[in-house]
């Protein structure tokens, strides 16, 4: 397993990070923590998840399954770089969602109780509040921070100039203010090219791509289609439908790499400069095995000038679009 910084922290974690979101909508309990185990032993230490996971009936059900992981020891928790989020809604009542300061505090305990942990590695603020000033996020943290309860702030879904907002509030309270960002990401979806991959590595943060398969239509979708293993469903129907030739000259130029497309796709995100561990989701222990061979995809300049070609990107902003 290959090991970096996450963003300009000294905190070290694996080239790929193992999504747990679909532990109980998807994945049953034992077979959830039978893929942990294979993830440790395969030098895998970086863990996503969310306190609003488990589905839309039982959220915070994946956070338990992650935190009766933990209870069975094996220094399972001391071996784990943890990561997990708040600002989804969890009840109905008005201050147990987005970013206020108490809701910061509540969620936060609610989490720790869950995952049979005192403290979490990476709080990610799950989407941008536009309703509570930064101050008041940024004091929330600090004494969590103080209290031992989390290590780093991380953010997730923020446009750049919300990363360059919660930052430059971070530096006026002399705050290290966050170290990642987790964002959609892939050779399909490559709009964070324009603003937020540079601000990310303007103030030193680690990108943490989700969704590196874009739903599966990186994956060889149409090779599975043929094979009868698969059917779209969906709003991917359209997707596909209206990208067919440009899928399918991705799958061909795989084959002609001799690895799967999956295995390019991901390869193709650990050859970015900006990202520090795309998100593996697996259901089973088959997707893990999979995304855990997408580290021994070695891609040229050719063959990334050529994924370029099929996939065009951005440059950065202004420049990709004036002078």
């Amino acid at each position: 397993m290959q090991y970096t910084h996450l963003g300009r922290s000294g905190l070290k974690v694996s080239r790929l990070c193992l999504g747990t979101m679909n532990f109980g909508p998807h994945t049953d309990e034992a077979d959830a923590h039978n893929i942990m185990d294979s993830a440790l032993d395969a030098g895998v230490n970086f863990f996503d998840t969310a306190n609003v996971y488990g589905g839309s009936g039982y959220r915070g059900r994946t956070e338990e399954i992650i935190g009766r992981w933990f209870a069975k020891g094996g220094e399972r928790r001391e071996r784990t770089v943890l990561a997990t989020k708040v600002y989804g809604t969890m009840t109905d009542r008005p201050n147990e969602s987005r970013l206020s300061a108490l809701n910061i505090r509540r969620a936060l305990d609610a989490s720790l109780k869950r995952l049979q942990t005192d403290y979490i590695d990476v709080y990610q603020f799950h989407h941008v509040d536009r309703d509570t000033p930064w101050d008041e996020i940024w004091q929330a943290s600090e004494v969590a921070v103080q209290q031992g309860k989390i290590l780093y702030s991380g953010s997730s879904n923020f446009a750049g100039w919300h990363i360059a907002q919660a930052q430059e509030a971070a530096r006026r309270r002399n705050y290290t203010g966050l170290v990642s960002e987790q964002s959609i990401y892939n050779l399909f979806r490559r709009e964070l090219e324009l603003e937020v991959i540079p601000a990310a590595q303007q103030y030193g943060l680690g990108l943490i791509p989700w969704s590196p398969l874009q739903g599966g239509l990186l994956g060889g979708v149409l090779k599975k289609e043929r094979a009868g293993v698969r059917r779209t469903e969906g709003r991917a129907v359209e997707t596909l439908k209206k990208h067919r030739e440009q899928i399918q000259q991705f799958e061909d130029f795989a084959d002609v790499l001799g690895h799967e497309p999956g295995d390019i796709a991901l390869a193709w995100l650990l050859h970015q400069p900006a990202v520090t561990a795309p998100i593996v989701g697996p259901r089973t222990q088959e997707q893990l095995d999979a995304g855990i061979r997408a580290l021994k995809v070695t891609l040229d300049a050719d063959a990334l000038k050529r994924l370029d070609d099929i996939f065009p990107g951005h440059r950065p902003a202004p420049e990709d679009y004036a002078w």
